[in-house]
């Protein structure tokens, strides 16, 4: 056995996932540079050798440590990887000045009263007591009874005052705030000491209660021996979660792993790992660490100083993150979301499509399995223009929102339903003729109405004895040139796509490699370069496309265990109302998108309230503007808070003596001698208001707020996305 079960062709899918694409032979213009890696690490490190990039996970006793590190529950966004929890409200906390002078003025305090005592200023009542209790046996001189009994009750009672005054100075808080507990909590912490064998991960102890013994052995192996890494763990877990579902057999996946070990159930590409790896990664939460919650008062308390970590669980809600060029979207947010999903994709976890510009930095062309460079002569794949599919209806309802669906109405009846009646009529009797679907300079034409190709399809239709495709096409016939036909519409934005550059793509005859979404039932990592410089309108349709043909393709999948997702780069001009509608339903599918923005300014105004609520984790970056944090705010809402209002009150005193003191306090503190009155009420604000959103947002930092696929939300915090 050598797959998890997700990676093998079914149903419709004509080729198996493909291999790492690069130019053949290396030809061609070079890919886009990787990412800055983590240092080298040293000679003789295990798993590599001095000049190679460190893997965000050692292997050997690092990997162990990694795997047997505690990972507690926490709220969304949470990163769990050695989390520690905090408490929900932010406890009271004295400030040190405070503390250390009401200790010491408490010991001062206790100091005297003990003197006053113990030299009788204060007379004899304490010992009263002591009288009542010495027998008369023992009242001669240097009776040690009466001495130890003496000492014993002085004792009992400087005790008794030291608690007393202990407990008013609050010697206990400054204790465990600057005595030996503090020093602990700062020193390094003790190395934890191993699990017990029936409960350590390393072992595979569920493999060893189904029987698979030799397979946990072989396993346990090599995680000692630094042969197994994350991915090879995610993988053969999420193969062993096959077993468990009746998908594979128990004897092929212990036979497999006994004889391959941590390299069995290998990914179709062979890759165990990406390359260059730059975020941290924890596969067995499925989470990515994109930043660290700011200590910041308006974020909830028990969030502040905690990683934020991302994963599927909030992806399937969806996150749009908008902020102005320079603010950190790619590579702080989508890069390292891509990357999470490349090594989930290579786990059998997911399956990640990639869309954005050429040369954008969204990782070397071998981190992929298919690279499809739209306008570069060198590409070795092709985009399927009709998404794979065999029916005309869905071909035209799909191409017909890439071509004209942001010039569509924000309800049913705009001019992407009729745009879709027309490329129907259309294409419908051409594939009946030809038996494929038109190519763009075929499909170009017979939107233009030109005699010779309609003449063309009409002939073949009627020799055929395809009278219903001719009843489609006299139809179209008679309804071009109409008023309120969008079929020039139509030609003209094909015609951005039928331009020298594309000569080679979108091809239909079979001719080339063409990639379809409908792979999106293996675990296959995709990424499409768009040729933004110089065909800026046709990567928004191209744009346009691939979320239609996403949104299209994850809800027909057969297999919904693995996780699609797909990321767009600068989604400029690609919202419109069925995208919406889309973005809405991939919850159900198991599947999400990632989308950036510039401004909310490039989505029309009617779709931005519905987009803002139809996305689950919404990011405003440092730079927005404010009218887009006004946006922001509104579907953030508000929250009631606690408002403090401080009056200060000038006192006017009536004697001599009172006047002259504040003359003289005056004096001295340079301020009127005041009363200060405090009013706490409750006040409902927003949570970030427009102008803080616009101005309050450190450079390199976010407000966030997330949804998790179970409904779980998390209110707007504050990050850094540079931790």
């Amino acid at each position: 056995m050598d797959t998890d079960g997700t990676q093998d062709a079914r149903g419709t899918h004509a080729t198996p996932v493909p291999r790492p694409a690069g130019p053949p032979n290396g030809s061609g213009a070079e890919p886009p540079p990787p990412r800055p890696v983590r240092p080298p690490r040293p000679t003789g490190a295990p798993g590599g050798s001095a000049g190679t990039a460190t893997p965000p996970l050692p292997h050997g006793g690092d990997f162990l440590a990694w795997l047997r590190a505690p990972r507690p529950e926490a709220a969304p966004g949470v990163w769990r990887l050695r989390h520690t929890p905090r408490p929900e409200q932010e406890p009271e906390v004295t400030p040190a000045r405070q503390l250390v002078t009401g200790a010491v003025i408490a010991f001062l305090v206790g100091w005297l009263v003990w003197s006053l005592l113990w030299n009788g200023y204060l007379g004899g009542w304490w010992l009263l007591p002591l009288y009542a209790a010495i027998p008369d046996s023992w009242a001669e001189p240097h009776t040690l009874g009466a001495v130890i009994v003496v000492y014993a009750y002085y004792g009992a009672v400087a005790f008794g005052l030291m608690i007393a005054v202990g407990r008013l100075g609050r010697w206990g808080e400054l204790w465990r705030r600057f005595g030996p507990p503090a020093w602990r909590r700062a020193a390094p912490a003790a190395p934890v000491r191993p699990p017990a064998p029936g409960e350590d991960p390393a072992e595979w102890p569920e493999l060893r209660a189904a029987g698979a013994v030799a397979a946990a052995d072989r396993l346990a192996a090599d995680a000692r021996t630094g042969l197994m890494r994350d991915v090879d763990l995610a993988r053969i877990a999420r193969a062993w979660q096959g077993v468990r579902n009746g998908r594979h057999s128990m004897a092929d996946f212990a036979r497999a792993v006994t004889d391959e070990g941590a390299a069995a159930c290998l990914h179709p590409s062979g890759a165990r790992d990406l390359p260059g790896r730059s975020a941290r990664h924890d596969l067995l939460t499925a989470q990515v660490r994109i930043g660290t919650t700011a200590d910041d008062s308006r974020n909830p308390y028990h969030y502040r100083g905690a990683g934020l970590g991302i994963g599927p669980d909030l992806l399937g809600t969806g996150l749009l993150a908008v902020g102005p060029a320079g603010s950190g979207k790619t590579g702080s947010v989508v890069w390292p979301l891509t990357e999470s999903l490349c090594l989930q994709a290579l786990a059998g976890r997911a399956a990640v499509i990639v869309v954005g510009a050429a040369g954008a930095g969204l990782g070397a062309a071998e981190g992929y399995d298919v690279v499809v460079r739209i306008g570069h002569p060198d590409s070795v794949y092709d985009l399927d223009l009709y998404g794979g599919t065999t029916d005309p209806d869905e071909a035209a309802a799909v191409l017909a929102e890439a071509l004209v669906g942001d010039l569509a109405e924000p309800h049913p009846g705009g001019d992407s339903r009729r745009s879709t009646t027309i490329l129907a009529q259309l294409i419908g009797p051409f594939r009946a003729v030809h038996g494929r679907f038109p190519s763009v300079p075929e499909l170009r034409g017979l939107l233009d109405g030109a005699p010779g190709p309609l003449d063309a399809l009409r002939k073949a239709l009627t020799e055929s004895g395809q009278d219903a495709m001719l009843r489609e096409l006299d139809a179209r016939a008679r309804q071009s040139g109409h008023p309120g036909d969008v079929g020039g519409v139509l030609a003209d934005r094909v015609a951005l796509l039928d331009r020298p550059a594309f000569a080679g793509f979108f091809d239909t005859a079979g001719q080339g490699r063409p990639f379809s979404l409908r792979a999106l039932d293996h675990p296959v990592r995709v990424r499409i370069d768009l040729p933004q410089r110089g065909h800026a309108d046709a990567s928004r349709i191209l744009a346009r496309l691939v979320l239609a043909q996403f949104t299209a393709s994850v809800a027909v999948r057969e297999d919904r265990s693995l996780f699609a997702c797909l990321v767009i780069d600068d989604a400029t001009g690609v919202i419109t109302p069925d995208a919406v509608r889309g973005i809405q339903r991939l919850r159900s599918s198991h599947a999400g998108a990632v989308l950036t923005l510039r401004t909310l300014d490039d989505v029309p105004r009617p779709l931005r309230g519905p987009l803002l609520g139809a996305i689950g984790c919404r990011m405003a970056l440092s730079g927005l503007t404010p009218w887009d944090g006004q946006d922001f705010a509104e579907v953030w809402g508000k929250e009631w808070t606690e408002a403090r209002d401080v009056t200060d009150r000038q006192i006017i005193a009536e004697t001599p003596l009172g006047k002259t003191v504040h003359a003289l306090r005056r004096v001295i503190t340079g301020r009127a001698v005041t009363a200060r009155a405090v009013t706490v009420r409750q006040v409902e604000r927003e949570r970030w208001s427009a102008s803080e959103l616009a101005h309050a947002v450190p450079p390199g930092h976010a407000v966030l707020s997330l949804t998790t696929v179970r409904g779980e939300h998390a209110p707007p915090l504050l990050v850094d996305l540079r931790r």
